[in-house]
């Protein structure tokens, strides 16, 4: 951790948290998701310094020490992948190679045909790309939340999160390390649900006085970390990106559109 520096850097119109390693001909740039921080990345961005790379994470537009612009139209990919271009710009990086997860790998795959010459490479993982770009599951006949809904019934996360302040207050009865316990160590191969009568706070309930064991990527000092900031920014920020879905179809047709000048 003393190795890596911070900054602030003025994009886009907001101000951007910044991460980074040493200095160096070849940038990673690395991309979280929900709920994460820069702070996701810590040892990757050291173990590649040591290689030679220059390594740079962000908090996300909403996330951490980043601002979180009030409307939630705001977080589509488009103002992402503009925080980013103007981010790499601020820090004189022309290219990159980009590492993406979850949120994170959504906005990597948005910023390849948006601005192609500012990636070397790209490695995403758990989120691949889908038709029209929404990254999920959709009926090009329906609105993606409403595709969702349709698959996985009205308990899938994504339809949870819509309501604005309504999932909020159901996070704000939970203890945040066992919110954040709760989302980071969760291992079921199914659609993630949960019923609006138990809720995030009723399944963190359901964890007090057990032990889990943790991953090995994973400490009780992390889960503090993440604790500690999103009890002080809350989580709309981040529910933001999946308020904004219903946004990406019609944004993507105009991205595409656009690339092919038709």
């Amino acid at each position: 951790m003393e190795k890596i520096e911070h900054a602030t850097v003025r994009t886009n119109g907001i101000n951007t948290h910044v991460a980074s390693v040493r200095d160096g001909p070849d940038t990673v740039l690395f991309l979280h998701g929900f709920p994460e921080l820069w702070y996701s990345w810590r040892p990757q961005m050291v173990s590649l310094a040591a290689l030679g790379y220059r390594t740079v994470a962000p908090d996300l537009r909403g996330f951490g020490s980043t601002d979180a612009p009030l409307r939630m139209e705001s977080y589509t990919a488009f103002h992402v992948v503009g925080d980013l271009v103007g981010m790499l710009d601020a820090l004189g990086i022309g290219q990159a190679f980009v590492v993406g997860h979850d949120w994170g790998a959504i906005m990597a795959w948005y910023l390849c045909p948006l601005r192609p010459d500012q990636v070397r490479a790209l490695v995403n993982t758990s989120v691949p790309w889908c038709p029209g770009g929404t990254c999920f599951p959709s009926d090009p006949e329906k609105k993606p939340v409403e595709s969702i809904r349709a698959m996985y019934g009205y308990d899938h996360y994504v339809c949870r999160f819509q309501e604005p302040g309504e999932i909020e207050e159901d996070f704000a009865k939970a203890d945040p390390p066992k919110l954040i316990q709760l989302f980071l160590t969760t291992r079921n191969p199914g659609p993630p649900r949960v019923p609006k009568d138990l809720g995030y706070s009723g399944r963190t309930k359901l964890l007090e006085g057990s032990q889990v064991d943790l991953p090995s990527s994973l400490t009780e000092e992390d889960i503090n970390y993440y604790a500690t900031q999103f009890s002080r920014t809350g989580f709309t920020g981040g529910l933001n990106y999946y308020r904004c879905l219903d946004l990406y179809v019609p944004l993507s047709k105009l991205m595409l559109a656009s690339r092919l000048n038709v």
